[in-house]
């Protein structure tokens, strides 16, 4: 089932996640919901936070990076067979120069921005069968984790610009909140009820 992704401006995203059991309640199912949510967007990423639920979980598929002939071509094979689920995850080292490449989110459509962010990770996480992992990964797949970590964190990519930046881009943000975008998938909006 293809869930509404939550727009900026809602309180959901700023909250810190909190750990989840390997008894939490249909998870199978959520997994299923995130990625059919992530793929029907055309999103690399996906935490929980966007879909409102304030838990440490999110899901990664990078193959849509490995179509682009600008990567070199050892990156481009790492990305398009990386797939993972992230559950109670925990970056324990970041490592390097930080570099900046060009950032988007699906709950800040329309808003894309160079975030700088340190080349290599080393996280601790639970698979989506509770399988515990301590893995480092580098380049674009780090960013994208180090991204959808962050929203697990209750950080959004916009917090880590420029105060001139978020000047620049603060009407766009604003429109976002308001429900005042066209976006080809489902959002709800901070002024929307919830549907029961």
């Amino acid at each position: 089932m293809i869930l509404p992704i939550v727009a900026y401006g809602d309180p959901v995203l700023k909250k810190k996640g909190t750990d989840i059991a390997k008894d939490y309640p249909e998870l199978d199912k959520l997994l299923e919901n995130m990625f059919e949510t992530m793929y029907n967007a055309m999103g690399v990423g996906l935490a929980a936070p966007q879909i409102g639920l304030p838990i440490r979980l999110f899901l990664v598929d990078t193959s849509p990076f490995g179509e682009d002939e600008e990567l070199p071509e050892a990156e481009r094979n790492a990305l398009k067979d990386f797939k993972r689920v992230f559950i109670n995850a925990k970056i324990i080292q970041e490592a390097g120069d930080k570099w900046a490449f060009n950032e988007g989110c699906l709950s800040i459509p329309d808003v894309r921005e160079d975030v700088f962010r340190q080349p290599e990770i080393t996280i601790e996480y639970f698979d989506e069968h509770f399988n515990k992992h301590t893995e480092t990964f580098g380049g674009l797949i780090a960013r994208v984790i180090q991204h959808e970590y962050d929203h697990i964190e209750g950080i959004l990519f916009t917090d880590k610009l420029s105060s001139f930046k978020k000047r620049l881009i603060k009407g766009k943000l604003s429109n976002i909140s308001k429900g005042k975008i066209n976006v080809d998938y489902r959002m709800r909006f901070p002024n929307q009820k919830k549907k029961r």
